[in-house]
């Protein structure tokens, strides 16, 4: 009981030899902060990846959406429909190939 009441007093840290706990209670402090400083660094890169992965989420289904429209914009009847609106038909000729020869033969 003399031991827990000599600790609660804080006569540990004022008697002769205290300088040796001293340095002990200062190397757990420091340790200490730096455990918690190692915490918030961790939780903030939990954070950081938490929003990338939302973003990389967000520009996947906007790439996944343009490519779509893409491919329905390649596709030959868009083309033609389009075409019908600005008053373009279809050519009933195939095309032919144009040889030019050059004039230095």
């Amino acid at each position: 009981m003399k031991g827990v009441y000599g600790i609660l007093k804080g006569k540990f840290l004022v008697s002769d030899d205290s300088f040796k706990n001293w340095r002990i209670i200062i190397f757990i402090s420091v340790l200490a902060i730096i455990m918690i400083a190692s915490s918030h660094s961790a939780d903030q890169k939990v954070y950081e990846i938490a929003r990338l992965t939302n973003e990389v989420k967000e520009l996947r289904s906007a790439f996944v959406d343009k490519r779509g429209k893409l491919m329905q914009l390649k596709k030959e009847s868009f083309v033609e429909a389009e075409m019908k609106k600005k008053g373009i038909g279809i050519s009933l000729n195939p095309p032919t190939k144009i040889i030019v020869k050059s004039q230095q033969e």
